[in-house]
């Protein structure tokens, strides 16, 4: 498998941090922003699919949900820009405040909008209804940071160092008392039995990068203060997982993991000195069971059913002014990490097991974009075919290799084929989703819907290199589809 998917690097963003967000739920896209005026959104593919132009450098973006809706803010300006994913559309909001925003984050649960102001104002947008709710002096200074609960309870944290929780109207529930600085928020919902009735929730903040604060959002004046052996360094990254589970990431590379269960509670479950020189940042993905580190020029990989265990090391040579942040996509699939140079490195971290044989011939899924044919026992060289989709069926015959998704297929002919060269015939729509597909020399058999639809996909076969500039196949002469009693 190829566990490198794309390198995204533009002369723009030479030297400088970026700033990036995956597209939530589908992981279709990732959003990118450096020092100049855009944002530039990329395909799973590292194909640049558009981008925003805004009035000053982007200072803060996020996805909604469902990943239908990027909402970015940029310095010297008091708008919200929209891009919608479905028509690949920019719109632009105007908050009604005069400062400049700082801060920007989606509900978790619903179409909520929370954008914070350089002058600690506080707008929630309602996406579905178009409603703006204005808090003004929420803080006194700079919204820095925030995260929504999943009941719609918005934390947010300030340059005037003081902590508020408010419900989704804009009211202020609780304000926590001063601290010298606060950053990086999060919250967690514990569970007590197996009814979400009896949930806890809890707030932790990161405290001069040096103490992790614990609070019940109840009981704000009951906290619990960590504090962590001074030889591991400053706090940089942490995540909460499970069932009140804190995974955290140290400047001298130490990689911690804590409970926050109170017969627990002041104890390391593990720890490990991932990285010799330093760690920059740490991620987790529920959907493969992972988390991530990286530090000097390394990502480290472990499982998190056994944390003792480690999947992958992945070494970058190249990289020798600094690593930077990493993230996952939902499903797990691909993991980013950006660097301090301005370029954008994405991995797989997760392949479906995906392939179909003919006799002793296989084909198999080697990468997202890539299916490997091959045939052990007659000593046949391994052809590798670069498709045209990321395929959820594949079916190979004794000449053909077909790939599909919904209610398309793509056939390769694999005949009289030159080593290096494979030979694309045509995509060909069916009439429902297929959910799956056999191959002979002469047929092609498509099941969907409880039919089956039988073609002939032999006399396709025409000579084409996978570069030629255009080639067009007839029409299939021969169809037919039969219901399946």
């Amino acid at each position: 498998q190829k566990r490198l998917a794309f390198v995204l690097a533009e002369k723009a963003w030479a030297g400088s941090n970026l700033l990036y967000k995956w597209q939530k739920s589908f992981g279709r896209y990732i959003a990118v922003a450096g020092q100049d005026n855009t944002v530039k959104i990329f395909d799973r593919r590292g194909h640049k699919w558009t981008e925003i132009n805004l009035p000053g450098r982007c200072v803060g973006m996020d996805w909604d949900k469902d990943g239908d809706i990027l909402a970015v803010i940029a310095a010297k300006s008091s708008s919200i820009f929209l891009w919608d994913a479905s028509v690949s559309k920019t719109s632009q909001i105007d908050s009604g405040m005069r400062d400049q925003m700082s801060f920007v984050l989606w509900s978790k649960t619903s179409p909520l909008l929370a954008v914070g102001t350089v002058k600690g104002n506080l707008l929630i947008y309602n996406q579905q209804t178009s409603r703006k709710i204005p808090v003004l002096g929420k803080h006194s200074k700079k919204i820095t940071c925030g995260c929504w609960s999943s009941q719609n309870l918005l934390a947010l944290g300030s340059d005037d160092n003081t902590l508020s929780i408010s419900n989704h109207e804009g009211d202020t529930i609780r304000q926590v008392v001063k601290y010298s600085s606060y950053k990086r928020f999060r919250m967690s919902e514990m569970c007590h039995g197996k009814s979400a009735r009896y949930s806890t929730l809890q707030v932790s903040v990161s405290v001069d990068k040096k103490i992790l604060m614990l609070f019940n959002i109840n009981d704000p004046g009951n906290q619990i203060e960590l504090a962590f052996e001074r030889h591991y360094g400053n706090i940089v990254s942490y995540r909460w997982y499970g069932d009140g589970y804190i995974l955290i990431g140290f400047s001298h590379g130490y990689f911690v993991v804590i409970s926050t269960h109170i017969r627990e509670i002041g104890y390391e479950l593990y720890r490990a000195h991932n990285h010799k020189d330093c760690l920059n940042s740490i991620a987790i993905s529920t959907a493969v069971n992972k988390c991530a580190s990286c530090g000097d020029n390394s990502i480290i990989i472990h499982e998190l059913s056994d944390r003792k265990d480690i999947s992958r090391i992945i070494q970058l040579h190249d990289e020798n002014k600094g690593l930077d942040q990493l993230s996952w996509t939902d499903d797990g699939q691909l993991l980013a990490l950006s660097t301090q140079r301005g370029t954008l490195h994405v991995f797989l971290t997760k392949l479906p097991i995906l392939g179909d044989s003919y006799g002793t011939r296989l084909a198999y899924l080697t990468s997202l974009l890539e299916v490997t044919v091959c045939n052990q026992v007659d000593e046949e060289s391994p052809v590798t075919i670069e498709v045209e989709v990321e395929p959820t069926f594949i079916a190979v015959g004794p000449c053909h290799v077909a790939v599909g998704m919904n209610n398309r297929a793509w056939f390769y002919a694999l005949a009289d084929q030159e080593p290096g060269v494979y030979i694309c015939l045509k995509d060909i729509e069916y009439l429902g989703t297929i959910a799956s597909m056999c191959l002979n020399s002469d047929y092609a058999a498509a099941l969907f819907e409880g039919k089956v639809q039988l073609h002939v996909v032999s006399h396709l076969i025409r000579t084409r290199r996978k570069k030629a500039a255009s080639f067009a196949t007839p029409s299939l002469p021969i169809s037919s589809t039969m219901a399946l009693m």
